[in-house]
């Protein structure tokens, strides 16, 4: 049987997830809304993270050493990884090009990819990938795999490239046979991508081409995101799995409802999760987008561009991967209040 000897499966069963057969959070509830079935989750794209420019590199030193060291990121995130989990934690994203070292940044100088400008991956690069979904298995948590990042698809040649790239990350995962992992073809399909097939007019291509490759009766469920307030166009939703929508520039938690509303009006809507994997408001209470995604049945992830430095938050590096921040903490605390993982 693929991935027997794994000890993590994620499966979607309706609008719910599962981990090994069972609903998430199975039987709890928050101020009377079930959670079962949800996937509460972080952003941490920047777990795997290098950058092969040595024009910009040392822009992410540490502090404590002046220097930027990819085994140390990558060390560091996997120590901290049961602290999220017994916070109640079942979900994160990594991304394959990561995400703006800079948190916002109209610019991308640096080099910060898994493949090779063919598509095919990097030893060094998978390595650190391998390490984080094999803790992650071994912890009973769930990885979102992104694949693109805009500002760093340009590495690849062309469009025979991204399919590589696709085709050569979905390999190496099947070959693992990795069963706690779900795809995220690109973070924010919508924005200044280089290659069309990553575009919204034709992402659903790179969707179907996941759906495609299926070993030992095993093929991994797939969506991909837009930017902040967007409800996805119909075709994409029709050929995904699941749903990925960001809160992040959502200021109103109303929004967050209505995204979710317009999203299962859509006519190719049926029963799915939907995943917020990225939200960027720390308001925790009655009244914030966590709560509102609750209220309507959808997932909800942190996404914490940082403070007052790079050195505090988890879009950054050098990141501090422990709860070490007053905002990191209050999430993380609100989460295990949420989750009352003491059930389990």
């Amino acid at each position: 049987m693929f991935g027997n000897a794994r000890e993590t499966r994620v499966g979607i069963d309706g609008d719910s997830f599962t981990i090994n057969d069972r609903p998430t959070y199975e039987g709890r509830t928050h101020d009377g809304k079930a959670i079962d079935g949800l996937l509460f989750n972080a952003r941490f794209v920047h777990a795997c993270f290098d950058d092969e420019n040595p024009k910009t590199v040392d822009s992410w030193a540490y502090p404590d050493t002046s220097q930027w060291n990819p085994e140390r990121n990558v060390a560091e995130f996997i120590a901290a990884m049961p602290t999220y989990y017994d916070c109640g934690l079942r979900g994160f994203t990594i991304n394959l090009q990561c995400g703006s070292p800079e948190g916002y940044s109209d610019e991308q100088p640096w080099t910060v990819s898994a493949y090779r400008s063919d598509g095919s991956l990097k030893p060094d690069w998978m390595d650190r990938v391998r390490r984080v979904l094999d803790r992650a298995d071994d912890l009973g948590m769930v990885v979102i795999v992104g694949l693109f990042y805009f500002g760093q698809d340009d590495v690849l040649t062309d469009e025979t490239a991204v399919k590589n790239a696709v085709d050569s990350t979905i390999e190496w995962l099947h070959r693992r046979e990795y069963t706690n992992v779900l795809i995220e073809i690109a973070n924010e399909a919508d924005i200044n991508y280089s290659h069309d097939v990553i575009q919204p007019d034709r992402v659903s291509e790179l969707i179907e081409r996941v759906h495609d490759i299926e070993r030992g009766g095993h093929r991994y469920p797939v969506g991909t995101s837009f930017s902040g307030g967007t409800v996805p166009p119909d075709d994409v939703v029709a050929a995904s799995d699941f749903v990925l929508a960001h809160g992040n520039g959502v200021d109103d938690p109303a929004r967050i409802r209505d995204m979710v509303e317009r999203t299962r009006d859509l006519p190719s809507y049926e029963p799915m999760p939907i995943v917020f994997n990225e939200d960027d408001h720390f308001r925790f209470g009655s009244e914030s987008n966590l709560e509102a995604a609750i209220d309507v049945g959808s997932s909800w992830g942190y996404f914490d561009p940082g403070e007052n430095d790079y050195w505090h938050g988890y879009q950054s590096p050098p990141v501090r991967w422990e709860p070490n921040t007053a905002r990191k903490k209050a999430f993380f605390g609100y989460l295990d209040g949420i989750t009352d993982r003491e059930d389990e």
